[in-house]
């Protein structure tokens, strides 16, 4: 009389045990978070994801601060000019870093070495296998461009031709007003700054319109709009002045 009862009890055990295998690999992520890592191209893309909103504000200070200060710099001198204020700058570090290790090694005779001898032990050297590696994954995207852009300006489709020159006749209005470094700026400072704000206010819950009155829930959206759009012509007249 065991054995049926036996039978009867698995069929259950074994649902309950596959339903629970499809869950594990969901995880429970949190919401907002960056989705799992199975390929490198989804790790760079989780990388840019939790650099642009913030999530290591050092890091993202550190990048957001140093690109700024490139571009404000190409666009008040020339290219070679600020290379070299760059070299110039990192060599000064170095050499008065290497300068005052020598002194204080001389003064306390104690026999550490270079001060850069970690960095200088340091394997740099690029393979083949690593060169030839990215070289392909290269030349998969600069294939893909070339063969768009002899499908745009040999108009295999005439509807994707007229929409380029359509957005290029649009560019040129735009190049009037700005030049390449100021829309890489306000590309840059629209990148840094609005996911952050969509982020902050997209939940409605955490607002203090929603807060107060639960009823101003359907405006929460123009608010939004509103909110983005003075953002935008505040960077845009900063720029243009």
């Amino acid at each position: 009389m065991a054995e049926p009862s036996a039978a009867t009890q698995s069929p259950s055990i074994s649902s309950s045990s596959s339903g629970a295998e499809p869950s594990a690999p969901g995880g429970g992520g949190s919401p907002g978070a960056c989705p799992a890592l199975g390929t490198k191209s989804c790790s760079s893309s989780c990388a840019v994801h939790d650099l642009i909103f913030w999530r290591d504000v050092k890091k993202t200070g550190f990048v957001f601060g140093t690109t700024l200060i490139m571009l404000l710099s190409l666009a008040a001198f020339s290219v070679i000019s600020v290379v070299s204020y760059l070299i110039l700058a990192l060599l000064s570090v170095t050499i008065s870093f290497r300068i005052y290790k020598s002194v204080i090694q001389a003064v306390q005779k104690s026999e550490e070495g270079h001060p850069f001898k970690a960095y200088l032990d340091v394997d740099i050297t690029l393979s083949s296998e690593a060169f030839h590696n990215y070289m392909n994954a290269a030349m998969v995207h600069i294939n893909r461009a070339l063969k768009l852009i002899i499908r745009l300006f040999l108009v295999e489709d005439l509807v994707d031709s007229l929409k380029l020159a359509v957005f290029m006749w649009l560019m040129t209005y735009v190049g009037a007003v700005f030049n390449g470094i100021t829309l890489l700026i306000l590309a840059e400072l629209l990148i840094f700054s609005v996911p952050i704000v969509y982020e902050k206010y997209k939940d409605p819950s955490k607002t203090s319109w929603n807060r107060q009155k639960k009823g101003r829930i359907s405006i929460w959206k123009p608010e939004m709009q509103q909110l983005l759009k003075h953002h935008l012509i505040v960077i845009t007249s900063l720029l243009v002045l």
